[in-house]
C-alpha cells in the first residue's frame, strides 16, 4: 500500500494505458506476486501491448513490401518507357536523354559525343516476302550485332521500323568512325531467315558533337548524313557536312512542289521506240514520265521517282502515267497509225502493284479507252517481282488473266534466276542494258549475251535488250533470233508529237545513229 491507503499498481496500470495509447507498444508493467484482479488486468494490458505491437510490426512489414512493390514497378515502368520492346535496346526517349547527358559532359570538358544513325537497306523486301515475324527476328539479330560493336558506355537504340542509332560517348572521329566500320562488318554476315539468306546491310549517317549542339540538332544532323547515304547507295558511312541541310531542304522542297506538278500538268511522257530487230520496224514503245519544272526544266525521272514513292505520291503519278499512254495509244490506233501488235510499255511501282484496286483500275482504263489488253504491257522490276508478297502475286495473276503483258524489268541486276521466273506470270524479259556494256576488260561479250537470250528462250519468255548504242551490238542480236531491243542508237526518248510523226511516216527506224529527241 501506499502511505495514502492506495493501490501504488493502479498508477503504475493508469501510466501504462496512457503509454499504450501513445503508441508505446514496447512498455510492459510487472504483475505482483499477489495475482489479484489488479494483476489480471495487468497481464491482460500486457498482453494487449504484444498483440498490439505484433499486429503494427507485421503492418510496417507490408508497408515496406508493398513501398519496394511499388518503387520496382516505377523502374520497371520507367525502363518500359526508356526501352524498345522488341529488341531490348534504348528507345528514343532514353536516346535523347543519353545525348543530353554526354552533352553535358562534353560542357565539363569531356570528349565529344558521336551519333550514328542506320537505316537497313532493303529491309521492306524482308517483311514483304518471308513476313513480319521473320522481319523481326532480323531486327533482334540485328540488335544483337550492334551490342557487339560498342563499348559499354555506348548506347545502341532502336528508333523505330529498320531505324537505329549508336550514342558513342567520348569520342573521336577516328573511334566513331571505327564504329561505324565494325557496324558495316557484322551487318554483312548473313542472317537465316526459314531457308533463305537475308543480308542486312546498312547506310550510316555520323555526326560529331560540337559545343553548340542540342539532342535534337545532333539527331537531326545524323539523320541528314544518313539520307545522304542512303541516296549514295547501299552499305555507306556519311560524315555529315554542312552543304547536306541545303540538299535535305530543296529535297523537301522538291517533294511539295512535286505534289502540286502531279495536279498541275507539270508532268508529261516520252516515248522510246521498241524496234524490231530483223527488219527496223518500231513494235511498240516505252513510256518513260517526265517533270517539266517550270523553273528547273525537264528534270528526268530518277530525280523524283524515288522521292514519289518516299512521300506517298508513286501510285498517283503511276495511273496518271498509264492513263496517259492508253489515250494516247487510243488516238493512235484510231488513226490506224499502229499495227495489231503494236504494244505500249508502262512502268509500275511495287508500291502500286500492292494496291488493292489497281487491277480494277487498269480493267476500266482498258474498257473506258476501248484498247485490247494484250497491247498494255506493265513493266515490274525484277527487285519488285523477287520481293513480292501475296498481295503483289495476286495482283500479277488478275492482270495475267485480264489479258495484259506482264514485263520484267532490269532482268539481269542480280536479283532472280531464270527458274524463279518460270513459276512467275510473266511474258516477257527485258534484260538491263548492263549486259550490253562494255566490262572493265573494255570489251563486251558476245558468247554471254547469247547464253542470257537462250536461258531467255528455254524459258518460254520473249526478249527485249535495252541499252542499245552501238550497231556491232545491234548486229550480233539480230544474228541470235527475233529479239526486240531499244537504246538511242535506234532513238532517244521523244516526246508525242515526233513518234506520232514517226508512226504516220510508217518508216522503218534505220540501224544506224541515234534520232535525236
Amino acid at each position: 500500500m501506499t502511505a495514502d491507503g492506495g493501490d501504488p499498481r493502479l498508477a503504475m496500470l493508469v501510466d501504462g494505458i496512457v503509454r499504450l495509447s501513445r503508441g508505446d507498444l514496447s512498455s510492459r508493467m510487472t504483475p505482483s506476486p499477489v495475482r489479484d484482479d489488479v494483476d489480471a488486468v495487468i497481464t491482460g494490458v500486457n498482453l494487449l501491448a504484444e498483440e498490439l505491437e505484433l499486429v503494427y510490426r507485421q503492418f510496417e512489414m507490408r508497408v515496406e513490401n508493398r513501398t519496394a512493390m511499388l518503387h520496382q514497378a516505377h523502374l520497371d515502368m520507367k525502363r518500359m518507357a526508356m526501352t524498345d520492346a522488341l529488341t531490348g535496346l534504348s528507345n528514343r526517349v532514353d536516346l535523347v536523354e543519353k545525348i543530353e547527358q554526354s552533352l553535358s559532359g562534353q560542357a565539363d570538358g569531356d570528349p565529344p559525343p558521336a551519333l550514328l544513325l542506320l537505316d537497313l537497306d532493303s529491309f521492306k523486301n524482308v517483311n514483304d516476302r518471308f513476313g513480319h515475324d521473320a522481319g523481326d527476328d532480323v531486327l533482334r539479330e540485328v540488335a544483337e550485332r550492334l551490342r557487339g560493336v560498342v563499348r559499354a558506355t555506348d548506347t545502341v537504340a532502336r528508333l523505330g521500323g529498320d531505324e537505329f542509332a549508336i550514342l558513342v560517348t567520348q569520342s573521336t572521329m577516328e573511334i566513331a568512325l571505327g564504329v561505324a566500320n565494325r557496324t558495316l562488318e557484322v551487318l554483312a554476315k548473313s542472317i537465316d531467315v526459314d531457308e533463305f539468306s537475308v543480308h542486312p546491310r546498312a547506310s550510316i549517317g555520323l555526326r560529331l558533337a560540337t559545343p553548340e549542339h542540342t539532342a535534337e540538332s545532333l539527331l537531326y544532323e545524323a539523320d541528314t548524313a544518313m539520307y545522304a547515304a542512303k541516296n549514295e547507295g547501299r552499305s555507306i558511312i556519311k560524315t555529315f557536312e554542312p552543304v547536306m541541310l541545303y540538299d535535305r531542304q530543296l529535297r523537301t522542297l522538291m517533294a511539295s512542289e512535286l505534289r502540286d506538278a502531279i495536279g498541275t500538268d507539270q508532268l508529261c511522257v516520252h516515248y522510246q521506240p521498241i524496234v524490231n530487230l530483223r527488219d527496223g520496224s518500231v513494235n511498240g514503245v516505252e513510256v518513260l514520265v517526265r517533270w517539266n519544272h517550270p523553273t528547273r526544266g525537264m528534270i528526268p525521272p530518277d530525280s523524283f521517282i524515288p522521292l514519289a514513292e518516299e512521300i506517298g505520291a508513286i501510285s498517283e503519278v503511276d495511273r496518271w502515267v498509264m492513263a496517259t499512254a492508253l489515250q494516247q495509244y487510243a488516238i493512235w490506233r484510231a488513226a490506224l497509225l499502229v499495227p495489231e501488235n503494236f504494244q505500249v510499255r508502262v512502268n509500275i511501282s511495287a508500291i502500286e502493284l500492292r494496291q488493292l484496286d489497281m487491277v480494277d483500275f487498269v480493267r476500266g482504263l482498258l474498257k473506258r479507252m476501248s484498247v485490247p489488253p494484250p497491247s498494255l504491257v506493265i513493266e515490274i522490276t525484277e527487285s519488285a517481282l523477287v520481293s513480292g508478297g501475296e498481295v503483289e502475286t495476286y495482283s500479277l495473276l488478275s492482270l495475267k488473266q485480264l489479258g495484259v503483258c506482264i514485263e520484267i524489268d532490269d532482268f539481269g541486276t542480280g536479283y532472280s534466276s531464270i527458274s524463279y521466273l518460270r513459276n512467275l506470270p510473266v511474258d516477257m524479259v527485258k534484260v538491263d542494258r548492263s549486259i550490253l556494256r562494255e566490262p572493265a576488260t573494255g570489251s563486251w561479250q558476245p558468247d554471254f549475251v547469247a547464253a542470257v537470250f537462250q536461258l531467255i528462250r528455254a524459258a518460254g519468255l520473249g526478249a527485249v535488250f535495252e541499252g542499245i548504242e552501238t550497231q556491232e551490238q545491234a548486229d550480233f542480236l539480230r544474228s541470235l533470233g527475233e529479239i526486240s531491243g531499244q537504246g538511242f542508237y535506234f532513238s532517244r526518248p521523244l516526246p508525242e508529237p515526233a513518234v506520232t510523226e514517226l508512226l504516220r511516216s510508217g518508216n522503218a527506224l534505220p540501224l544506224g545513229p541515234a534520232v535525236q529527241s
